[in-house]
């Protein structure tokens, strides 16, 4: 029995254990023919089924990151200026919409450009997003900042 190990943790048996000391697994002693013990290590059955242990760090990462100041690291980057210069100059057409990804309004944008309505709402949005801070103007658009 000197020199067994767990198999399932690879800390080293002690003589006559009935269990492993430091993962607690089951020791199965069964009597060989010869007379020389043999120990089987039986592992507890699992109670649940664990995620791979690469894909739990890296969603543990992932989430801490956007906890932490609400950014995803998987929006795209785009410049905070540059969407506030489309608002103010072609706001009427929707132009600054369809630069922050923002499809649908930016086809809003479009369809009200006869009326006026969206020049007055471009201008609007341009000094919206030229006077608020970096970090409302990455949530709100679900952008980073260049």
């Amino acid at each position: 029995m000197a020199g067994m190990t767990c198999s399932q943790c690879g800390a080293p048996i002690t003589p006559g254990a009935n269990c492993c000391e430091y993962c607690g697994n089951v020791l199965e002693v069964k009597q060989a023919p010869v007379q020389q013990p043999q120990i089987f290590i039986q592992p507890p059955p699992p109670m649940y089924q664990q995620p791979p242990m690469q894909n739990m760090y890296h969603q543990n990462m992932q989430s801490a990151m956007m906890m932490s100041d609400g950014i995803d690291p998987s929006w795209p980057i785009k410049n905070k200026v540059a969407a506030g210069i489309l608002a103010l100059l072609l706001g009427i057409f929707g132009i600054h919409k369809f630069y922050l990804g923002q499809i649908g309004w930016g086809v809003l944008y479009l369809v009200l450009c006869t009326t006026g309505i969206s020049a007055f709402l471009g201008i609007v949005d341009g000094i919206i997003i030229l006077t608020s801070n970096d970090h409302n103007f990455q949530v709100k658009n679900k952008v980073r900042i260049q």
